[in-house]
């Protein structure tokens, strides 16, 4: 099933890019290019052939691991992918580990105060991080933390002007320059990737918040816990122990979802905060018509979900012993 999925998108992705207005070998050369000169890198691109005969091509060309060549950047889009995936993943990583957190919190103290303020409270803020807009977000807090109060970096990259990026051993540099015991740049990093990640854990803990709050209630008006409750185990082991942990199967799967998203759909912030992610690679590979690198930031987000997927069904069985794989 995941070759399947990863061969329909390869095919819908191809047959979208070729079907969007405008010609990419036009865009390449500018409005004034010569007929001939048109022609000739029409021909080089290989627009000139049929459909089929480009498909062909193109698969042939990835079955060997070649994504094609990004005209923009001038490099493979494997390299330009890879040298941009850690920032993308480092930024989706900790805005999903702010967003469990505060979910979960939130979620547990909403479902154990039912109907109360502060369940009328948390679920106010929940709707709130629903219908904010990522990118509206992103402007208030560039302009009260960064511009009034000056407490945010300037939104440019990864590090501040003058510090080096630390040894590269994952790509990640809040885990690199800790690895590598380089502070100046660690407390950069840190405070460069603290400011986006909130933003976008804001917006994505509201689901998680939602779902942990739904799934507690329904296991805490469950029999066994009114059993446990009645046989005197403390309260405190009832939410731990049995409640949350038989709650877990639909919050992972919402965590699992808000990941995903996280890593393709997180191009507003990437551009604004000016991350160097994949986000904005693929943004500016849809404005330039760059057909080799907008298929292949595709492929890779349906590889990413294909084996996240993947890591959610184990650890399915590994919460519940009453689900079997096999």
């Amino acid at each position: 099933m995941a070759l399947i999925t990863l061969f329909g998108v390869v095919v819908a992705v191809f047959i979208i890019t070729r079907i969007l207005p405008g010609n990419p070998a036009a865009v390449r050369l500018g409005p004034y290019a010569k007929p001939d000169l048109l022609a000739a890198l029409e021909q080089e691109m290989g627009l000139d052939k049929p459909l089929p005969v480009q498909f062909y091509n193109y698969m042939a060309k990835l079955t060997r691991g070649d994504m094609g060549k990004s005209w923009r950047t001038g490099q493979p889009v494997r390299k330009d992918l890879a040298q941009r995936l850690p920032a993308t993943l480092e930024l989706a990583l900790a805005a999903t580990l702010i967003a469990v957190v505060v979910g979960h919190i939130l979620g547990v103290l909403g479902a154990i105060k039912q109907n109360s303020l502060l369940d009328q409270l948390i679920r106010g803020i929940a709707i709130l991080g629903a219908s904010t807009a990522l990118f509206w977000l992103a402007l208030v807090i560039i302009f009260f933390f960064y511009y009034r109060l000056g407490w945010a970096p300037a939104p440019l990259d990864r590090l501040d002007v003058g510090i080096q990026a630390p040894t590269q051993i994952t790509g990640i540099y809040v885990m690199d320059s800790l690895l590598t015991g380089d502070w100046a740049a660690f407390r950069s990093s840190l405070n460069h990737l603290f400011w986006p990640a909130i933003t976008l854990a804001f917006v994505v803990s509201a689901p998680i918040t939602k779902i942990v709050r739904a799934a507690m209630l329904d296991v805490l008006h469950s029999d066994f816990i009114r059993t446990a409750r009645t046989v005197g185990v403390p309260y405190r082991e009832i939410l731990l122990r049995d409640a949350l942990r038989n709650a877990l199967i639909p919050i992972l799967t919402t965590i699992g979802i808000v990941f995903g998203y996280l890593m393709a759909g997180n191009v507003l912030v990437e551009m604004i905060y000016a991350w160097p992610g994949i986000g904005s690679y693929a943004w500016m590979a849809l404005v330039n018509k760059d057909f080799e690198a907008i298929q292949g930031f595709v492929l890779l987000i349906a590889v990413l979900y294909v084996i996240l997927n993947l890591a959610i069904d184990l650890l399915y069985s590994l919460i519940d012993p009453r689900i079997r794989l096999g």
